[in-house]
């Protein structure tokens, strides 16, 4: 009897196409499933073999000189002499327009990816540490014993407090790394659910919240007396902006 996830997910495992948590779960069929870890082993050795076969040839260098001079001969003949100044003119404005488009539009495509890499890096994150024996170095309701246990594992002090009459009991914290630098994380509890609040210094001014949800889960990240915060969870977002404004108070 075939195996539905051999077709279905095991290539885009093996590409790292997969998110985060459908990873963890193929991974977990593996365990169990002999005919998947088989067609993983063979597609593994069938790219290996590829790999080093090194199946390319370099162009002659015969080839890339004919090509060469067909440009340039092209490059002649496309105009008469007399159109030649307009067809620039026209090609600078196009350059132009382009320029000044790209100078608003960029800043603007480079937050969108930010925030798109942060949100799946943020997740991940908080994936990871929902693994047995991952989600707490210190494991306390008590803000005076997680604080101190930060002291010398980092080189600045996170902020911490326990909510629990707001509904946001404090759980614990850990270390832990995330966009390539090394975080506080903050562990809350929300009724039967886990809120991972990460922070870390910035240098940058405070910011109003950002929000957004990725793969059923809610973020909302932050700036504030120069900490960066971001909270994640898969509470609703009300809850969020709750514990946000719990912490910033």
């Amino acid at each position: 009897m075939n195996c539905d996830l051999t077709h279905s997910v095991l290539h885009g495992y093996l590409d790292g196409e997969l998110d985060a948590a459908r990873a963890v779960e193929f991974e977990r069929h593996l365990e169990t499933c002999r005919e998947c870890i088989a067609a993983l082993e063979s597609q593994e050795a069938l790219r290996a073999s590829l790999q080093r076969v090194g199946l390319y040839e370099r162009a002659p260098a015969s080839l890339r000189e004919k090509v060469r001079r067909d440009l340039s001969a092209s490059k002649v003949a496309v105009l008469p002499a007399r159109r030649l100044p307009v067809r620039w003119l026209a090609l600078a404005a196009a350059i132009l327009l382009v320029a000044l488009a790209g100078w608003k539009i960029l800043p603007l495509l480079d937050r969108d990816n930010y925030e798109a890499t942060m949100a799946a890096e943020i997740v991940d994150a908080h994936l990871r540490s929902l693994q047995p024996g991952h989600l707490t170095d210190v494991t306390s309701t008590d803000q005076h014993t997680v604080k101190p246990w930060f002291d010398g594992k980092l080189d600045f002090a996170p902020p911490v407090r326990d909510f629990a009459d707001a509904g946001f009991p404090l759980i614990g914290g850990r270390i832990d790394a995330f966009h390539g630098r090394t975080v506080a994380a903050l562990v809350y509890g929300r009724r039967k659910h886990i809120v991972n609040v990460f922070i870390w210094p910035t240098k940058e001014a405070d910011s109003v919240p950002r929000s957004g949800g990725q793969l059923g889960y809610q973020w909302i990240d932050w700036r504030k007396g120069g900490m960066e915060m971001c909270a994640v969870s898969d509470v609703s977002p009300a809850d969020l902006d709750a514990l946000q404004h719990l912490i910033s108070e």
